[in-house]
């Protein structure tokens, strides 16, 4: 299989490729039967494939484009240095109000994509073919395709498994908008291969990745428009939380429709134009759709007997297929698509495919983060799912009520915890600077059953915003203080003076 060009064809994709993709990459002669081969390469198929095999098994993996996945080439990698650089500019940019003059801020977009470029060939190592052969993991690349409910073909060689793990992932979903193709409409897998700053970007889609990339691109100099038919900015989370992030993309300039639908796409001499439902129509050099993901589900799943829909892979709650001897990690199934539940779905299918375990998805406590400034850090119930219980309370505490909050001049921020009577957490929203830091006590304690009171009762450092989760935790200590304890202390306290 000839090796992909990562663009830009510089340096450091180069070495990146060389890393995650080797043209000189000899496939290993397969052994007779391997206790488990994993089809994809991400980090859903790099943790099973290292664990099964530092386990002692005998693993194969197949990955027919780069290894590392939407993660490491044109998901959270890429998009985290992006979005560190904007955060860079957007301090710049807000150092008067600490009484720092530092000028104009000028954005050297081209430096900017470099470095992300660097970082990414950088973290190649960890993920690449090298490194797997290195652990005892036979490295096959190619497209792999079911030949039967046990055998997987990868280039004419067939791979005979015990067990297998899909882990192939998800990509951009482009919908079937009348002029998308004709166009050149960019997915996240397109946009970081940029060098030149788009003049105005217009981004369809106002969910996660969308409201990432257009505050990081206006933050870097782009002209931003960004649409959705959602009534407001990141649908699926709290309108509190949407609320702020909202205001702070309109701080950055980025212009917003919201509500409104697009028509269709359409070239209009260079310029690419978005005709919206309401006949808006929205002239920019590019445009990025952001409106979901897709499986990646073309590999012969009917030949193997593994039942799907378009949705995904179809799983039971152990992560087991329709066909006993196949499971399924990751993006591919649909559900949480987040690197870190891939990470820990795939655990579970070393558990219960090679060891007999009775591991659970539906146990895991998956937090969920958007990276946009502010923050919106979210485990367990959303605020919708927790209202409907009405044994459930909120205790919601303000960033600027922490003392380090002030400091910092952060305003607008909060920590809200859905807790019942007992102190157990049911769920949590965290908005502000590194809210997903912040969250992680919280799902540690939702985890292993911990509660408001234990929290209430563990020192956090002063003055630090993680007093914020501590705030609402004493919050809830507070209830315990029923009148008739009120009542009886008076008077106890009275009888000791």
């Amino acid at each position: 299989m000839t090796a992909p060009v990562v663009l830009p064809d510089d340096t450091h994709n180069r070495a990146l490729v060389a890393q995650v993709h080797p043209r000189d990459w000899t496939a290993p002669i397969p052994a007779d039967r391997y206790n488990l081969v994993v089809i994809g390469g991400g980090p859903a198929g790099l943790v099973a494939a290292l664990g099964a095999a530092g386990l002692g098994a005998r693993v194969a993996l197949v990955e027919r484009h780069l290894l590392g996945g939407d993660c490491l080439n044109w998901g959270c990698v890429p998009s985290k240095a992006v979005l560190r650089a904007a955060h860079a500019v957007g301090a710049a940019r807000q150092a008067a109000d600490y009484g720092i003059e530092v000028g104009s801020v000028d954005v050297d977009f081209s430096a900017v994509m470099e470095r992300m470029r660097r970082i990414r060939s950088a973290i190649g190592p960890h993920d690449s073919a090298e490194r797997l052969q290195r652990e005892g993991v036979d490295v096959f690349l190619g497209d792999a395709n079911f030949s039967g409910p046990d055998t997987v073909s990868v280039g004419g060689t067939e791979l005979r498994f015990a067990r297998c793990c899909i882990a192939t992932g998800a990509r951009a979903f482009v919908p079937p908008i009348p002029g998308v193709d004709e166009i050149g409409a960019m997915t996240n897998e397109q946009l970081f291969t940029l060098t030149k700053r788009p003049e105005h970007l217009i981004v369809v889609g106002a969910g996660v990745i969308g409201c990432e990339m257009a505050q990081a691109f206006a933050r870097l100099g782009s002209k931003i428009t960004l649409v959705d038919f959602a009534p407001r900015v990141l649908p699926r989370d709290e309108p509190d939380a949407s609320a702020l992030v909202q205001a702070q993309l309109a701080e950055d300039g980025i212009e917003m429709h919201l509500g409104v639908g697009v028509d269709h796409m359409e070239m209009e001499g260079e310029a690419k134009v978005v005709v919206l439902a309401d006949d808006t129509r929205l002239s920019g050099d590019a445009v990025l759709v952001a409106v979901g993901r897709r499986p990646n589900l073309d590999l012969g799943l009917d030949a193997a007997g593994v039942t799907h829909t378009k949705r995904g892979v179809t799983v039971d709650d152990h992560l087991r297929t329709s066909n006993s001897r196949i499971y399924a990690a990751g993006d591919v199934i649909g559900q949480a698509q987040f690197t870190h539940a891939a990470d820990h779905q795939a655990r579970i299918v070393i558990r219960n495919a090679l060891f007999m375990g009775s591991a659970r998805v539906s146990a895991l406590v998956i937090p969920r983060v958007t990276y946009t400034h502010p923050e919106v850090a979210a485990v367990g119930l959303s605020e919708e799912e927790a209202q409907k219980n009405p044994a459930l309370t909120a205790y919601k505490v303000g960033i600027d009520e922490t003392d380090r909050g002030r400091t910092d001049g952060e305003t607008g921020g909060y920590c809200r915890i859905w807790a019942d009577g007992k102190g157990r957490i049911h769920g949590a929203t965290i908005v502000g600077e590194n809210a997903g830091e912040l969250l992680a006590p919280v799902t540690l304690a939702m985890t292993h059953g911990l509660t408001m009171g234990q929290i209430a009762s563990t020192i956090h450092p002063y003055p630090t915003r993680s007093e914020v989760v501590f705030k609402a935790a004493s919050a809830w200590n507070k209830t315990r203080m029923k009148p008739w304890i009120h009542r009886l202390f008076t008077w106890f306290l009275s009888w000791r003076r």
